[in-house]
């Protein structure tokens, strides 16, 4: 993949073309029954124009980004852009980037010291603001950034001394609980969760990021083992049990994020990627027919009341097991969660177990090498799901059997919008944005697209038929030919275009609202 100032789409040129304008239909933008029906006309042919296509970024122990603390901050950047090199390669649209680790921060923050994964020593100024740099890459590259954080980890080492002395858990050692060789923040005192929030509300109000994302770390296990006993004398009057307690400082947590991130940025999505089992049949009649760990019991994490009681934009559970695995079947959960979603309102994508596709000691079924390809041909019949994010990109550059190659061969065959989230469907489109000029150059056909008005979209989306267009043919990827950064003048050639084809053009906005389409050009 070439570098950005490379690529096909050249901004500021005017063309002198010859072309037909073609008139069109009125075309009402997508609505939230709209996005369904274009998920659910997938299933007969048409390819969604809305799909979910992510990957985890992940910095925690430098597993992805910094791949090895000590990097100088252009070495950083030029990872980064690597990463988002491979997104666009693997035909993805969204990138999910761990940028507050483990109570730590990538971005200057007045809360907690610089990351200990930038620069190897934790509250080390890494010379630049990493945060603000890669969401400025991934939005050039018209990609959505979701800033990924961890609420309550505090340590990957249990030594509190080994803190900065200004990290919060040195100010406040009594917020710290030791457990298993790290340490964390204790969920149950109330001031901890309105910190936790207030460090990552930073993050959401000074930058312009497309969504806040958390995974599947809460409480990190159902012990008495993790000593919160204090906090629960002191607030847990009132509980059955510690278990009950616990499972209410977490929706607690939820459900406060969701209110304020309603309130500071409500056009950015609020979701949470959880382990996959919410709770087993044989435990409660709700569950799913599995026989693994239980997310509501171990977690405290009531994933499924989250869903039910609308407090998430998205849910996206990681279904880190094959098709046919006896204590935790793919081709049960996805039903199962399907099943929970509807009617909700909540987006449903799935996590996807790139990282074990051919990797040593899994089962031989994660080494056939179109295992995830099945998962997601299984997701076609199931219209509320509505796309998937891969973890992680190192497995996803990896490929492993060939494993991520064939599932983008088989399933992403032509490019596909980031979801649109139901609450925001009815709000202010884009306007309607010129086709300037589409003539015939050598090696296909050169577009001109120029924004209307003042404001310029995050993309566009271009379209081209063999024939004029109706309304319908715009919630149809089959003919969505490429999604590309907008700018004031843009420019892209279509290597596959040819005399007669019709193009048209809609303007997309960050939320994902799209314009009438323009009128439409027949190439001559």
């Amino acid at each position: 993949m070439s570098s950005p100032d490379r690529r096909t789409v050249l901004r500021g040129l005017a063309l002198a073309a010859a072309a037909t304008t073609v008139s069109l239909p009125v075309f009402a933008p997508t609505s939230a029954s709209a996005a369904a029906d274009e998920i659910a006309a997938s299933a007969g042919g048409a390819q969604p124009l809305r799909q979910m296509r992510g990957m985890w970024i992940a910095s925690v122990a430098n597993i992805n980004w910094p791949s090895r603390t000590g990097l100088s901050a252009d070495q950083q950047k030029a990872e980064y852009l690597a990463w988002l090199d491979l997104a666009q390669a693997r035909k993805l649209n969204s990138v999910f980037v761990q940028v507050r680790p483990t109570a730590d921060a990538f971005w200057p923050s007045p809360y907690e010291p610089w990351s200990q994964y930038l620069t190897g020593v934790q509250g080390q100024n890494p010379g630049y603001d990493p945060l603000a740099f890669v969401v400025e890459e991934t939005h050039k590259r018209g990609l959505a950034f979701h800033a990924w954080f961890n609420p309550y980890r505090v340590s990957m080492q249990a030594d509190p001394a080994k803190l900065h002395p200004d990290h919060p858990g040195s100010k406040h050692p009594d917020w710290i609980v030791a457990y298993g060789g790290k340490l964390y923040y204790n969920p149950g005192m109330p001031e901890v969760r309105a910190f936790v929030q207030d460090a990552m509300m930073d993050a959401v109000t000074r930058y312009d990021i497309d969504g806040l994302h958390f995974d599947d770390y809460f409480y990190p296990v159902n012990t008495p083992d993790f000593d919160d006993s204090a906090a629960y004398a002191r607030y847990g009057g009132g509980f059955p049990d510690l278990a009950t307690w616990r499972r209410n400082n977490v929706d607690l947590l939820v459900r406060e994020m969701q209110q304020r991130v309603r309130r500071a940025k409500p056009e950015i999505a609020w979701g949470i990627s959880p382990s996959g089992i919410w709770r087993n049949k044989a435990t409660d009649p709700l569950g799913s027919e599995t026989s693994g760990g239980q997310s509501y019991d171990n977690l405290h994490a009531d994933t499924r009341g989250w869903v039910k009681k609308g407090w998430l934009d998205y849910i996206a559970p990681q279904l880190y097991w094959y098709i046919g695995q006896s204590n935790a079947d793919y081709a049960k959960l996805v039903p199962w969660w399907s099943d929970v979603a509807a009617g909700t309102g909540t987006q449903l994508w799935i996590g996807q177990a790139a990282y074990k596709a051919g990797a040593a000691g899994q089962p031989a079924e994660w080494f056939q090498p179109g295992e995830l390809t099945r998962h997601l041909t299984l997701n076609r019949d199931h219209p509320q799901v509505g796309g998937d994010i891969w973890y992680n990109s190192g497995d996803v550059r990896d490929d492993r059997l060939g494993s991520i190659s064939t599932a983008v061969t088989d399933h992403y065959t032509r490019p596909a919008l980031a979801p649109l989230l139901p609450r925001l469907a009815k709000g202010r489109a884009p306007l309607r944005p010129l086709l300037v000029r589409a003539q015939r150059v050598n090696g296909g056909v050169e577009l001109n697209i120029r924004a209307a008005g003042r404001d310029v979209p995050f993309q566009y989306a271009i379209f081209r038929l063999d024939r004029s267009a109706g309304p319908e043919d715009f919630t149809d990827a089959r003919h969505l030919v490429a999604v590309v950064p907008a700018g004031r003048d843009v420019r892209w050639v279509d290597s596959a275009g040819t005399r007669g084809t019709y193009y048209y053009v809609t303007a997309v906005d960050r939320p994902g609202r799209q314009s009438p389409p323009s009128f439409g050009r027949r190439v001559r």
